[in-house]
Order: C-alpha cells, then sequence, then structure tokens
C-alpha cells in the first residue's frame, strides 16, 4: 500500500521554437509523489533545467508528426522488440492487477515512485506521465500507429535529426528495450556556459500504438540505474482504444482520480436525516478535501 499526494508546480519554460520553425506549447506540471517521498530533484542527479526541458519539448514534436520534414528512405530498420516481458496491450493482462489507471496508460506502483503529469495550458489536455525513482526519470507518452507497421523506426530518425539541429548528438545503440537513441541535449549551466545533457530515447512498437520513454538522469547512461525504471516501462499497460486515430496521434491521458473526496448522501440516508431533525451533520460534496489518495 502507498499514499500519494497530488500537487500544482510552477509552469513549464517558455515556448521553445522546434526543428521546422514552429513553436511549442507552454504547459504545466501536476505532480503525484509517494507521501514522505522527496522529490526527484538535481540535488538528485535530475537535471531540472528549464531549457533542457524546452529542447525535449521541441524533439517531441518529431513524434507528432508536425514536424514535416519526411522520413529519410534510408532508415536502417531495426528488428522488431520483443513485447513477451512487456510493455502490454490492454487485451493482454487481466482487468483488475492493482494498476494505476491513467487512461491511455496503465502503471504498476514501487515504493517511492513520484508521477508528474503534464497539461497543456490550453484545454488542460494531459500530454505525458514522468515517472521519478531514485534520482531517475522516464517520460512516457503512447501514439496511435498503423494496424500493419510500427513507427519507431522513422521516429527515432526523425528524434537524431531534431536534437542535431538544436546543437546536440545523437548515437543509436541496442538497449533494454531494443533500438535506443543516446542523445545529448544542450543545456545552459549555471555559470552561463552550455553543457549537454543525456537524455535516452527509448521506443516500442504495439498493436496499433507507439509507447515512447525519455530516460533523464543517471538511467540516460547507466545501466544500473537504469534497470528499475526500465521494469516500469515493461509493466506499463497501453489503452489506446477502438477509435479512429491518425497514426502519430496522441492517446489521451488522465490524471488519477482521487477518491478520498466526498460523496453526495444517498437518497434514503437524506431522508432519514430530515426526519430525524437534521441531526446530522450535512455533506458538502462540492468542497475540496485533503488531497491524500490511497492507492492499492
Amino acid at each position: 500500500m502507498s499514499l500519494f499526494r497530488r500537487r500544482k508546480v510552477a509552469e513549464s519554460a517558455e515556448p521553445a521554437e522546434d526543428a521546422t520553425g514552429g513553436v511549442t506549447g507552454g504547459s504545466e506540471s501536476v505532480t503525484t509523489a509517494e507521501s514522505g517521498a522527496e522529490p526527484a530533484t538535481a540535488a538528485h542527479g535530475v537535471v531540472d533545467d528549464p531549457e533542457a526541458r524546452a529542447a525535449a519539448e521541441a524533439v517531441s514534436e518529431a513524434v507528432s508528426g508536425t514536424s514535416g520534414n519526411p522520413a529519410d528512405p534510408a532508415v536502417e530498420e531495426s528488428d522488431p522488440f520483443d513485447r513477451s516481458q512487456g510493455p502490454w496491450d490492454v487485451s493482454e493482462v487481466g482487468e483488475d492487477e492493482g494498476r494505476l489507471a491513467l487512461g491511455g496508460l496503465q502503471l504498476v506502483g514501487r515504493e517511492g515512485m513520484e508521477l508528474r503529469f503534464e497539461v497543456e495550458e490550453a484545454g488542460g489536455r494531459v500530454i505525458a506521465v514522468t515517472v521519478g525513482l531514485n534520482g531517475s526519470t522516464v517520460q512516457l507518452q503512447a501514439f496511435a500507429a498503423p494496424r500493419t507497421a510500427g513507427v519507431w523506426d522513422e521516429i527515432r530518425h526523425e528524434i537524431a535529426e531534431a536534437v542535431v539541429a538544436q546543437g546536440g548528438s545523437a548515437d543509436v545503440q541496442d538497449g533494454a528495450l531494443g533500438r535506443e537513441l543516446l542523445c545529448r541535449l544542450p543545456v545552459r549551466t549555471e555559470d552561463g556556459r552550455t553543457a549537454h545533457q543525456p537524455t535516452r530515447f527509448a521506443g516500442v512498437d504495439g498493436p496499433r500504438w507507439f509507447l515512447r520513454a525519455v530516460f533523464a538522469g543517471p538511467a540516460a547512461h547507466d545501466p544500473a540505474a537504469a534497470a528499475e525504471l526500465e521494469s516500469v516501462v515493461r509493466d506499463t499497460v497501453v489503452v489506446r482504444g477502438s477509435e479512429a486515430m491518425a497514426p502519430r496521434e496522441l492517446i489521451p491521458l488522465e490524471l488519477p482520480q482521487q477518491p478520498d473526496q466526498a460523496q453526495p448522501a444517498p437518497a434514503a440516508d437524506a431522508a432519514e436525516g430530515a426526519a430525524d431533525g437534521g441531526g446530522r451533520e450535512e455533506l458538502k460534496p462540492f468542497e475540496r478535501g485533503p488531497e491524500i489518495t490511497e492507492v492499492r
């Protein structure tokens, strides 16, 4: 059993120009953390640099298909990733296995796990969830994909091009989640100089969906530090849905439900309260209660 708290944190950096001259919109973050757990900060080895976040958001535009730059037809295809150990499609798992339902994704909790949700300012759409563990993070997003072919080979090439265009570097490597990209994104140091932050992009093609995982902190370059977060990715369940979606369209996410909020009294209880002269304390279902949620 874990206790989670939910809080709203500061808005992200100003909109950043993407690789094609477009602008990525600003977003806010909502954090859900285990009670008593410290947030993943720079002191724990996770660089929370606004410019790094802006650069990563700009690179994400390549995944959504909005860049307008067609993939190089000479892109080398990788061997299909073996999903026998996950990540899973919702049709491949049981209905109730204690997972945290987040709309298009379902996650299995870990001791000390912290969640941060990226929410669009315009419309309040949840566009990503970031899992923090032991000073490292992995950002998860799921996208629609064609029925007959995966998209990771093309997207990997587009991400590499976007990173290089921003002054970074990208190297293809074989990792625990198949063919991956180890990127070095340009960031500004405290003394005003430019450094490069390691960021690792992994992708898994599933049945009519694509799951992207972006590792930061020690997990981006240290296999031992990455193992636990890689396990989180493998345990992730994608809920694609049956509706028609364009390739690379983001599969909607949702914030976790807060079952501790007060509910209106049943009609029978209300009638009983009226009969005994209103001696019961009046329920106020629309008042915000303590933002503590028990997740089993």
